[in-house]
């Protein structure tokens, strides 16, 4: 579909990116249809915008306000993002983290209508019509996941739509990047999750987790489907297992424009932070010694853009990786550890193989911490003080 085609009558009225709900004017109604169809009053985009938040304001629950505003974009995207735009302090909570978590969590008991693209196992010899059955011919951001890692959540297999959704939402808001030029995607392996294989209104697939094959197949079909028909696109990972999201990076990154968030972007946002401080506080970032809590993507990944940023400057590579020390589930990574994959290995150092953040801070005297886990409360006053 071209925004330049415009539809007319009730079918407007139900094309969210081309809606304006009671804001069409007279004129605007007479020429695409509308008369009769609307009450009569013309509101303006200001009065629209007091409704909603008005009913905004009644929701006694963040999940009440999360599906109000996402029946709001279903209907009138154009109102949907001025809101974004004028009260993003206030709805950016909302829209996306922490409440996108619970949305995800519940996403089949408070689904709607669909929002982007849903391709499943059973769509591995239609992936190409999938593709081609997206309504919008110039898209330039795909966000894509295949839920197993949402957030600190675990797998929610095809619940985790909420997240490539609430990105791209963001993107508009912030970035400002046309909503027609993002498509959300879904990419439905299965689930391990129990609790939704049980739950009657889960919406995705009633079946394991594919890690064969198959699950190469599904997702290597899409991206290939989405080059083909829209070759300058920006295709984001978004919250991959860490199996897959360091296969898939590699696989991909010098083969179209892609990047994956939880590996790339939080390193970024990250390194800006310690590049800052570090020039503060009248330090170098060669001299620092950085401990992360949490050896996942955004720990792995943001250690591994620090060694890529010494590098640049001109330190050794094995010099620039010993700036960073990780703490996982099972204490500090050392090489002494047999349990360390691929990616923890190349963070491995010399030093005694404690199990507690206590004890690793003990060992490894850092000048920073950094907590890129899903424990909670990690960061005690005991903590801190010794930092100190």
């Amino acid at each position: 579909m071209h925004l330049q085609a415009i539809p007319a009558g009730t079918t407007l009225l139900q094309t969210p990116l081309l809606n304006k709900g009671t804001a069409f004017t007279a004129a605007e109604r007479d020429r695409l249809g509308l008369r009769g169809l609307l009450p009569p009053h013309v509101n303006t985009m200001a009065d629209q915008a007091a409704r909603v938040m008005e009913n905004f304001g009644r929701k006694t629950d963040d999940l009440e306000r999360y599906v109000h505003l996402a029946s709001l974009q279903d209907r009138n995207e154009t109102l949907f993002y001025r809101l974004l735009v004028d009260h993003v302090e206030k709805l950016m909570p909302v829209v996306y983290t922490p409440t996108v978590g619970r949305a995800c969590q519940t996403y089949g008991h408070i689904f709607r209508r669909p929002r982007g693209l849903f391709i499943s196992l059973d769509d591995l010899d239609h992936i190409e019509e999938c593709v081609a059955n997206w309504p919008m011919d110039d898209v330039r951001v795909i966000v894509v996941t295949d839920g197993e890692r949402i957030l600190g959540l675990g797998d929610l297999g095809t619940h985790g739509m909420g997240i490539p959704v609430g990105k791209l939402s963001l993107y508009t808001a912030l970035a400002g990047i046309h909503p027609s030029w993002c498509l959300p995607v879904t990419l439905d392996a299965g689930t391990d999750n129990q609790e939704l294989l049980d739950d009657p209104l889960y919406i995705g697939l009633r079946r394991r987790r594919e890690r064969g094959p198959d699950y190469d197949r599904l997702v290597d079909g899409f991206i290939a489907a989405a080059m083909r028909r829209w070759p300058g696109t920006i295709i984001q990972f978004e919250d991959f297992g860490n199996r897959n999201a360091f296969k898939l990076l590699d696989r991909w990154k010098d083969r179209i424009r892609c990047f994956n968030d939880d590996i790339q972007g939080t390193a970024a946002v990250t390194l800006a932070g310690l590049l800052s401080a570090v020039r503060m506080a009248g330090t170098r970032l060669e001299d620092s010694r950085i401990l992360f809590l949490g050896a996942g993507e955004a720990g792995l990944g943001t250690g591994d853009l620090i060694a890529h940023a010494l590098m640049a400057r001109g330190v050794p590579a094995a010099e620039a990786r010993r700036v960073s020390w990780f703490v996982d589930s099972k204490g500090l990574v050392v090489r002494s550890r047999t349990d360390l994959n691929h990616e923890k290995q190349a963070f491995a150092h010399e030093g005694p193989a404690v199990k507690t953040l206590a004890e690793a801070i003990e060992v490894v005297k850092p000048t920073a911490i950094v907590g890129v886990s899903g424990q909670t409360a990690a960061f005690t006053q005991a903590i801190l003080d010794r930092m100190g």
